[in-house]
């Protein structure tokens, strides 16, 4: 060997060793960090504890300091308590023992939201709307609605008796209920639409364990029928999930050996590459539904089939999220889900939105490299950090300030709980006007108020003008125009009031999948994506970039 040859040899090692060097110091510089800091707040923690003016919970000053401690990372790194931790594995396990319904809040009370069909509530008759009073004598009066949750749930075969007030009816009822094995179903709807019913339709609500196969064996059955002529993928206000079944998906569309997703993390244990495996299942035209509500999992699915330009894309931008969390156990059962890693879609792209500085309260920036552009297969050009963008975007009305105000006082759900118990049979096909009717002279009888912006500011006004004379008469009048613009809100927004009382009439005597059903026909987004379907060449135009 050269004298030049033994120099670059010796320079190699030295670079080498100085390499391994840094990492050793490195890690060592960080295991120390963690020691000297643990230490500190371990002390701070024990003379809290023991030693502040007023007796302290041990367990809520420390569960303060850890979740104060996550919210300086992302609003997806958090600790599940032991009830919540049992509530992650029912939806990792997608199937628990108990007797199928969600609870929830209404006016201060805990309710049922929706029992779950062809569960054993369901099937006793316990109905929405029916205020839980108790569950096996324990009174939910202080209970939050997840801890009345899981007090329904148990070993498959046990009783339980849940006593209910309903509307109408004076005194408790009590139901005793077996609780049965509930499956936890991903696929809220699948079926035919269009006016042919030869266009098929899946709505995936969540990307939960088992979902790939659900969405197979439902194109099956879609698939058995000869005059299918494509499929719309509903995937509007989903968050995502588990991102291998959003894989399984996705391999339903593409060739077999084409990498649609891989992540990549701080630690390379971290990181993984996801390549379809099987041969392609449907390769008719297929349109994927998106809205702001769609994440993870869902950009995931939707971003593959824009950027492999197999999938038409309808809808709003999606939400922006493209961190991979995973669940490590903690002790007594408790558990922390952790971002561990950002995925990356065919093009290269990431679809996260915002970055986080952790500095403060999940306190963010907008991802910097939202201008760099990216190559679809057919050459189309796609953005990073924006979430998914629509190939062809709908821009559908927002609700007003009095549709907001309905929804938020919940008096369309009150409204279906009254219709419900004094009605035996609802099977309109729209809602009839005496309803409609019924329902105006309700939201009298419930004294239903909103405040617009002219109320706020003639509310500020009123108080200013008090000790003017003159004021009285004006101010009248301004209140007499404020009454005529509220009346005239609700005409312009009567035909949105119809159609959500009518949608929660039939999912009171249809169940979901009839409500689902039901709203299909004068849903603006399905009714652009059956025009493409009916018009695949102007699908095929879009996805070569024309």
């Amino acid at each position: 060997m050269t004298k030049k040859g033994k120099y670059r040899s010796g320079l190699l090692a030295a670079v080498v060793l100085m390499a391994s060097v840094g990492i050793a110091a490195q890690q060592t510089d960080i295991y120390f960090l963690i020691k000297k800091n643990f230490s500190i707040f371990s002390k701070a923690y024990e003379t809290v504890a023991l030693e502040y003016v007023d007796e302290v919970d041990p367990e809520i000053l420390m569960r303060t300091g850890i979740d104060a401690m996550l919210e300086t990372l992302d609003p997806y790194t958090v600790m599940f308590s032991e009830s919540q931790n049992e509530q992650a594995e029912i939806m990792s396990r997608g199937n628990y023992a108990g007797i199928g319904i969600e609870a929830g809040f209404r006016d201060g009370e805990v309710v049922v939201v929706a029992p779950r069909d062809g569960g054993p509530a369901a099937k006793a008759g316990i109905r929405a709307g029916d205020v839980i009073v108790a569950v096996d004598g324990v009174s939910t009066e202080n209970l939050q609605p997840e801890e009345v949750n899981t007090l329904t749930q148990g070993e498959i075969g046990s009783e339980i008796t849940i006593t209910i007030r309903r509307f109408g009816i004076d005194q408790p009822i009590d139901f005793t209920l077996t609780r049965e094995n509930i499956e936890v179903t991903n696929i809220s709807y699948s079926g035919f639409i269009g006016d042919e019913s030869n266009t098929g339709y899946i709505r995936l609500s969540q990307f939960g364990s088992n979902s790939g196969e659900e969405v197979r064996e439902a194109m099956l059955e879609l698939m058995d029928n000869d005059g299918l002529n494509g499929l719309v993928l509903d995937l509007r206000d989903n968050p995502g999930g588990i991102l291998q079944e959003a894989v399984k998906i996705i391999d339903k569309f593409i060739e077999p050996g084409i990498t649609v997703v891989d992540i990549r993390g701080r630690s390379s244990e971290f990181n993984q590459a996801f390549t379809t495996r099987e041969s392609v299942m449907f390769e008719k035209p297929v349109i994927v539904l998106m809205n702001g509500g769609s994440a993870s999992a869902s950009e995931v699915v939707a971003g593959a089939l824009q950027d492999l330009d197999r999938g038409l894309i309808i809808g709003e931008q999606s939400f922006g999220k493209g961190l991979v969390q995973v669940v490590r156990q903690l002790p007594y059962n408790t558990s922390l889900k952790i971002t561990i890693s950002r995925y990356y879609i065919p093009s290269g792209r990431s679809i996260q939105s915002v970055q986080y500085t952790h500095q403060g309260r999940n306190a963010v920036v907008m991802n910097d490299s939202s201008k760099k552009e990216f190559k679809t297969r057919n050459g189309r050009t796609v953005y990073e950090g924006r979430g998914i963008e629509p190939d062809v975007a709908i821009d559908n009305n927002k609700p007003n300030i009095l549709e907001v105000a309905l929804l938020q006082q919940g008096l369309y759900f009150d409204f279906a709980t009254k219709y419900e118990a004094e009605h035996s049979v609802f099977d309109h096909v729209r809602l009839p006007d005496e309803v409609f009717n019924n329902f105006r002279e309700f939201l009298e009888e419930q004294e239903f108020s909103y405040q617009t912006d002219a109320e706020k500011m003639l509310a500020q006004l009123s108080s200013q003008l008090e000790e003017v004379d003159t004021a009285d008469q004006q101010l009248q009048e301004l209140e007499k125009a404020i009454d005529r613009e509220k009346e005239l809100i609700f005409e312009d927004s009567e035909a949105d009031i119809r159609r959500n009382l009518f949608l929660e009439l039939t999912s009171r005597y249809q169940g979901q999948a009839g409500r689902v059903e039901a709203g299909l026909k004068s849903d603006s987004d399905i009714i652009k994506a059956l025009e493409f379907i009916q018009n695949s060449s102007e699908i095929d135009k879009i996805l070569r970039g024309e």
